[in-house]
């Protein structure tokens, strides 16, 4: 631990001086960046522009390939597993829209079915034991998951209310599940242990045989703009997902996709003294009628904040997870990215 002390000085300097901001054109520096944490842990080296990128090694490389878009899978891909994405729980609890394996392109990779359940309503009804409905999902699960090599299941959006029902179906669906299908799970983004959370990964291991850890959605479409991971936060987040899972079972999740912000979202439904004030700010003067109802338009500045990923950001991702002991990594999704980053990565012989 004391070989890395010297960084924890250097801190404030990188935070405040180099760092502070995005490098200015021309600037091909590279930025090194020791957060403070309860544990010293290796430093993060920031990739800008003009640096040599490193080659990152990994036991398993997975993707996901969204169904419909099946053209941006290609054999030259370095991925030992493809996330084939989605099938889809219906309002009834039954298993619709599974994708057709024969549909992807060939390519030497295991393929996985990934079945998702949205909303909140209908994970808790289809996750009730003794429920008609939660049997014949298993089933629809278990019968789908015969032509692929492996099942991962991402319910995104399990209250917390139903945690221990989804921590028995994850078991269920273990035990039924032929010994040779891989079965993954993929959880939200954790720094620390929760209280009664859905997705404790102490309480889920037992049940499968990876743990994909989407690192992703640090700021989101309704936050303030920011990184959709940054390395900071990702660092503490494999921090957590090794200590608690381990690197045999961790697969850490990396975004290929950015997120823009507007700093003024006019869409909104209006009272008619709102309409007035509107009219006076604006200084409309011209009211059209459009089968007798009126309407106008008017033009206003708005600034977008956009954040995204390029090779030199996913090379300093890869370059991390691989000084912490990853060994596996996933990318959310296959046709999102910049096709320079799989220069970079290699599959482990």
């Amino acid at each position: 631990m004391m070989k890395y002390a010297p960084y924890i000085f250097l801190t404030l300097f990188f935070l405040f001086s180099s760092c502070a901001g995005a490098p200015a054109d021309g600037d091909m520096q590279t930025c090194v960046y020791q957060q403070e944490t309860a544990e010293e842990l290796p430093p993060i080296v920031f990739h800008v522009p003009g640096d040599n990128l490193p080659v990152s090694t990994f036991r398993e490389v997975w993707g996901y390939v969204v169904q419909g878009r099946e053209q941006f899978l290609t054999p030259d891909l370095p991925l030992t597993d493809i996330a084939y994405f989605a099938a889809e729980v219906n309002m009834f609890g039954r298993l619709v829209g599974i994708p057709n394996r024969n549909t992807l392109p060939a390519h030497p990779a295991r393929v996985h079915l990934v079945a998702v359940c949205w909303g909140r309503a209908l994970s808790h009804f289809v996750l009730l034991p003794g429920r008609p409905e939660r049997e014949a999902l298993i089933r629809d699960l278990v019968e789908a998951a015969r032509d692929f090599d492996g099942l991962q299941i991402n319910f995104e959006e399990v209250p917390n209310q139903s945690r221990e029902n989804y921590f028995s179906f994850l078991r269920e669906l273990r035990e039924r599940l032929p010994a040779e299908t891989m079965f993954t799970v993929a959880l939200a983004a954790r720094t620390r242990r929760l209280p009664n959370d859905a997705y404790d990964y102490e309480t889920i291991l037992p049940f499968v045989d990876r743990i994909l850890v989407m690192a992703y959605d640090e700021h989101w479409s309704g936050s303030q703009p920011g990184p959709v991971a940054s390395l900071p936060w990702s660092r503490n987040v494999a921090n957590f997902s090794l200590g608690v899972i381990g690197p045999d079972r961790l697969i850490m999740g990396m975004p290929f996709y950015g997120r823009a912000w507007v700093n003024q979202n006019h869409a909104r439904a209006l009272i008619f003294d709102g309409v007035e004030n509107i009219i006076r700010e604006q200084n409309i003067t011209e009211i059209r009628r459009s089968n007798g109802v009126p309407n106008f338009t008017y033009d206003v500045n708005v600034t977008v904040t956009l954040y995204y990923n390029d090779a030199y950001s996913l090379a300093s991702f890869m370059q991390m997870y691989k000084s912490m002991g990853v060994t596996k990594v996933g990318f959310w999704r296959i046709g999102q990215e910049t096709r320079d980053v799989w220069d970079f990565i290699r599959i482990a012989d």
